[in-house]
C-alpha cells in the first residue's frame, strides 16, 4: 500500500530539542536532551515521552520536561 497518487504528503516539519528529567532510581533525577524531527511542539513531546517510556521503562508521570526549543540549522562555509 502507498499513498494516494503514489506521492508522499508534503508536510512541513522542524527540528525540536526537548529537555528535562526522568525518575532513574530512588532518589535520583537523570537529565536528556532529545532532538525530533515533528510537525508541532506537543508532537516532539509525545515523542520524546514515548522514547524515555520506552527505553528506560519510565512511566510518564515520572518524566519531567523542562523546555522545548525549536533547533536551527547551521550550514558550514
Amino acid at each position: 500500500m502507498g499513498h494516494p497518487g503514489g506521492r508522499r504528503a508534503e508536510v512541513d516539519v522542524t527540528m525540536y530539542s526537548v529537555r528535562g528529567t526522568f525518575y532513574a532510581r530512588r532518589d535520583y533525577w537523570q537529565t536528556f536532551t532529545k532532538e525530533h524531527e515533528a510537525d508541532s511542539k506537543e508532537t516532539a513531546v509525545h515523542w520524546a515521552l514515548s522514547e524515555i517510556g520506552g527505553c528506560h521503562n519510565v512511566k510518564r508521570h515520572l518524566i519531567r520536561i523542562e523546555s522545548v526549543t525549536e533547533v536551527t540549522a547551521t550550514v558550514a562555509a
